[in-house]
């Protein structure tokens, strides 16, 4: 489904185009961590004209497209919220997911105020799951009570991360979970509209969905008069081309009108005019997942778990550098070492070196600091990000620069070329770490004062693209300067 015109202007900025997937090798951050243990998967990666950065295949990284393997699914939490259903086995089909309780909530809720909804969920603490961790009440309430007739809601479902594959197990295991989120947050802000918006890199995504569209719509749970009440909502499924950019949600937006998808300025945001300039509720899918839980139990239950400013619970995905990497469901507030020592049961490839968490845009944890309790503020406090919740560790066969170069390599292949910073910034970092990777060294004259660049990225880039790689390097330099100063002389 479009909602624009597609251009040769738009269709130029996408890797991978309207036609299947086929073969590909993944290019993403975790599998460039886990190249050594598979050298010629790794070589297939490399020598692809478009690259991949991420296929959702991360528990098995390097990774292919033909990788059929299922991450385990585990949760560690006082109860489940998102991973019930996956610890469970699953429930694909309409069917299945009745039978574990599926659309009981939104059948309730039909009954009630949509106030009441948005005020359990501003009660709940809950933030968004995909990145900024922004509060998902509030956006409902600005959406809800912004000027116009006609209201959207877009699912993230662009989960384009490296290391993260939450989002995708979501949709391909239990579909009618994301679907009761997405008619529950509908419902509560008054759309009649909605778009999940699938990255091309997930086909069995994008079919399972759609499958479970039809099933939904065929009995009565999407389209006009929903569960015969006075709620119509229709659910339309799009498809990306190749794009990390149109994770960013005014990026994504413009790519469903057929525009170019540069990210816009802000304000105004996507709740006061997003899709086509109407009020816009944009969601990921895990944050979406928790709606029907919170609406069961209440928003104080869900406010009981975890920490001030963290609430609930979080899925991570721990890359295949650990000798159990999966989906593991747990409270915020553990800490860090928890997740790796004992979740994940430590490195199997070696002593770690670093940890990181919520994607290659995000600040580097050392080992020194594993004792850091996973919450939004806690995180950032010590220069890292619970972000999508993605958790990449490596080892001493990647070496700092090696990750500095990887890291602005995909910056620069990924930014949209908007703003300055990101687009001439991202591209002189990674030619100037090609070089020390080439060389050794590099003369400290011939820098072109590369930490100004970063700063400049992280302060002035239009949107989180550019930030987040400013982001990452000032986590380089903070906790492994003594090692990238060796690269110069």
């Amino acid at each position: 489904m479009e909602h624009g015109e597609s251009t040769p202007e738009r269709a130029s900025f996408y890797h991978l185009g309207p036609g299947p997937l086929g073969f590909k090798a993944c290019h993403g951050t975790a599998c460039f961590v886990a190249r050594h243990l598979h050298p010629e998967r790794w070589r297939q990666a490399v020598s692809a004209p478009a690259r991949v950065y991420c296929l959702g295949n991360c528990h098995a990284a390097p990774a292919t497209t033909r990788e059929e393997s299922r991450p385990a699914a585990r949760v560690l939490a006082p109860t489940a919220i998102a991973l019930q259903r996956l610890a469970n086995g699953g429930a694909r089909s309409l069917d299945e997911a009745i039978h574990q309780g599926g659309y009981q909530v939104l059948e309730r809720a039909l009954s009630s105020r949509p106030e009441d909804l948005i005020t359990e969920i501003e009660r709940s603490g809950l933030r968004g799951r995909g990145g900024a961790g922004f509060p998902t009440g509030r956006k409902l309430r600005a959406v809800a009570t912004a000027p116009g007739t006609r209201r959207h809601v877009v699912v993230n479902a662009d989960e384009g991360d490296s290391g993260a594959y939450i989002d995708r197990f979501l949709m391909e295991e239990d579909p009618h979970a994301v679907l009761e989120g997405l008619l529950l947050a509908a419902y509560a802000v008054g759309a009649r509209q909605a778009t999940v918006y699938v990255r091309k890199e997930y086909p069995l995504a994008a079919c399972v969905l759609h499958v479970a569209l039809h099933e939904a719509r065929r009995a009565g749970l999407v389209g006009p008069r929903i569960l015969d009440s006075g709620f119509s909502c229709e659910v339309h499924l799009e498809v990306g081309q190749g794009s990390y950019l149109c994770g960013e949600e005014t990026a994504l937006l413009n790519a469903l009108e057929g525009r170019r998808p540069f990210v816009r300025a802000r304000p105004p945001y996507p709740a006061q005019s997003g899709l086509l300039g109407q009020p816009t509720l944009v969601q990921n899918v895990e944050t979406l997942v928790n709606l029907p839980w919170i609406v069961r139990h209440g928003g104080n239950a869900h406010a009981a778990l975890g920490i001030p400013g963290s609430r609930g619970t979080k899925v991570l995905s721990l890359n295949s550098l650990f000798h159990r990497p999966g989906l593991y469901e747990v409270e915020f507030g553990v800490p860090i070492r928890t997740v790796v020592e004992e979740l994940g049961g430590g490195l199997r490839t070696g002593p770690l070196r670093g940890v990181l968490i919520g994607g290659p845009l995000a600040g580097i944890l050392p080992p020194s600091l594993l004792d850091t309790p996973l919450g939004f503020d806690e995180l950032r406090a010590v220069g890292a990000s619970v972000g999508h919740g993605g958790v990449v560790a490596f080892d001493a066969n990647t070496s700092i620069a090696a990750l500095v170069h990887h890291v602005f390599a995909f910056g620069a292949y990924e930014s949209c070329g908007k703003c300055t910073p990101c687009r001439l910034g991202a591209r002189h970092v990674e030619r100037l770490f090609a070089r020390v990777l080439q060389v050794d060294s590099v003369p400290r004259a011939e820098t072109g004062g590369w930490e100004d660049i970063v700063e400049a990225l992280r302060l002035t880039s239009l949107c989180g693209h550019g930030t987040g790689l400013g982001e990452f390097a000032s986590s380089v330099l903070r906790y492994y300067r003594a090692e990238v100063e060796s690269c110069f002389t």
